[in-house]
């Protein structure tokens, strides 16, 4: 990972075996990784940390059995999330558990590590994970750069944009919206300015990532 994610990073750890709690914070200090351990799946959704997008690099160990609520649960609350996929969950399964595990991993999760598990191999995928959050988290971060570009727009610079990227010549928007063709120009600069864009393509790529 970069100096900046290993800065800003956080791994969620859940489970009720304290010895496991430990020993992963443990383990996770000998790569730099930051942690925060939770006892159950409950002391997890008591805190603000998943309430509301990370504005950092984040993903969760997650054992899969635990009193009260499990882990399958508490991946499933996550997972109707807007921004789910910036928190990556790594099940920690015991042998019993593997099928749950392969099957939640078919339904989003990003991987699942069998106990006893590999230190290495585990740390390895927990460095994989952080590394995807962070890609969603630029993708978030920018896509709100956007909008709000976007809502410094005038109606009309609005209306001068869409046909802009649809292609059409300065003089067919002229017609189309019934303004003159140096109108037209006056707010196809503005909306470059306002966009941070040079072309009509470079505006019309930007765009599409609003959509994904």
């Amino acid at each position: 990972m970069t100096p900046e994610l290993l800065q800003h990073h956080k791994v969620f750890i859940v489970d009720d075996d304290a010895g496991v709690r430990d020993a992963l914070s443990w383990l996770l200090r000998t790569r730099r990784l930051l942690s925060d351990t939770f006892s159950s799946a409950e002391a997890f959704l008591a805190e603000p940390c998943w309430r509301t997008p990370p504005d950092h690099a984040c993903c969760l160990l997650l054992d899969v059995r635990m009193p009260g609520m499990s882990g399958l649960a508490l991946f499933e609350q996550l997972q109707t999330l807007p921004w789910a996929g910036v928190i990556p969950v790594i099940f920690l399964s015991g042998h019993a558990d593997v099928a749950t595990a392969v099957d939640a991993v078919k339904r989003g999760a990003f991987d699942f590590c069998e106990k006893p598990f590999s230190d290495n191999a585990l740390v390895d995928r927990v460095e994989q994970a952080l590394a995807m959050s962070a890609q969603h988290v630029q993708q978030r971060a920018s896509q709100q750069t956007l909008q709000q570009r976007l809502a410094q727009l005038t109606e009309r610079e609005h209306d001068v944009m869409l046909r802009v990227i649809e292609g059409l010549p300065n003089k067919l928007v002229a017609d189309q919206l019934a303004i003159s063709v140096r109108t037209v120009e006056v707010h196809r600069a503005r909306v470059f300015d306002k966009m941070g864009v040079k072309s009509a393509v470079e505006l019309a790529n930007i765009l599409r990532k609003l959509e994904t």
